[in-house]
């Protein structure tokens, strides 16, 4: 087993932004390895609460080993999506912290079958205790429904052609690792156009069947304001994102709660009574820096957000 390690990206952006100090309230939706959480607990001075939150077991055995010393924080099994059965009931806080990239742990550890780069079985769930692997979901896919997936979770141009042949290839042996579907791919798409392709063939695949099998988007755009409503007046909420798609859902849902009025554009005044709650800090997008980069290649595509409840 592969030990457990995660560079926390854009930890000073992190830190800079909730700004922890003592007696505050955190919650580390994405706990990992603890890394953003130890940084936090560290400025705390052993005052407040943090509440670490993971599905992934692999995860919570090494936070809990990573934050030993701090007696101020609660580790808990679960979804933050479902942050408001996770949290106690009442409890507000000054800060949360969502990072959604695939760890450095789950990556590297060739058994957990997110890697296009090691031939392993099929499976991609990040909390293995429960779900559909990646095997059973790419068995039983109908055609339509996986180059729908491609389309929408990864921006696949070669969705169809995909999905395609992996009706084909199954049909005359069922998929069981990783290089199964890393064949599947390279059949599917031109060699002309993988010999071009300045990133690996099949790292969008992967990608869309990820997000399937965990079921990572379609219920972000709710978490995300559940996580809003627990934060206190004037407290924070980052999100690291690392693809498009989760960028996209992170921003869409902070304009809504900026302005989530729903009243006709051309109406002369507001009638549906929806106040904002939440303002976005940072300009946007916050990017990890030239240094960072240099330091940590990962953190290239990562992208962060910041909303201010109000």
């Amino acid at each position: 087993m592969t030990a457990y390690h995660h560079i926390p990206v854009m930890a000073d952006e992190v830190i800079e932004y909730l700004n922890p100090t003592p007696g505050k309230v955190f919650a580390d939706g994405t706990l990992g390895g603890g890394g953003h959480s130890s940084l936090l607990l560290e400025r705390m001075g052993g005052e407040g609460m943090l509440y670490g939150i993971d599905r992934d077991h692999a995860a919570i055995a090494a936070a809990s080993e990573r934050l030993k010393n701090h007696p101020n924080k609660t580790i808990i099994h679960g979804n933050f999506h479902d942050i408001n059965a996770l949290l106690p009931e009442g409890v507000l806080l000054d800060g949360g912290l969502i990072d959604l990239g695939v760890s450095s742990h789950q990556l590297d550890t060739p058994e957990r079958g997110f890697s296009y780069h090691e031939d392993a079985p099929l499976d991609m769930r990040m909390d293995q205790s429960q779900g559909i692997t990646a095997k059973d979901y790419l068995n039983t896919v109908a055609e339509k429904d996986f180059a729908q997936a491609l389309y929408a979770y990864s921006d696949e141009r070669w969705a169809t052609r995909i999905a395609k042949k992996l009706i084909e290839m199954r049909k005359e042996k069922p998929l069981q690792t990783t290089f199964d579907l890393v064949r599947v791919v390279d059949a599917a798409i031109p060699k002309a156009v993988r010999a071009k392709d300045t990133g690996h063939p099949a790292r969008r695949t992967f990608q869309a069947v990820r997000i399937v099998v965990n079921e990572e988007l379609d219920p972000l755009s709710r978490a995300l304001e559940h996580w809003v409503v627990r934060l206190k007046p004037g407290g924070r909420l980052c999100v690291i994102t690392f693809h498009s798609i989760e960028d996209r859902i992170v921003k869409q849902a902070f304009a809504r709660m900026k302005n989530p009025c729903i009243c006709p554009p051309k109406a002369p005044v507001c009638t549906c009574g929806k106040k904002p709650y939440g303002k976005v800090l940072g300009g946007g997008a916050i990017k990890p820096t030239k240094k960072e980069i240099e330091i940590n290649s990962r953190s290239q595509s990562a992208k962060m957000r910041v909303v201010e409840r109000i």
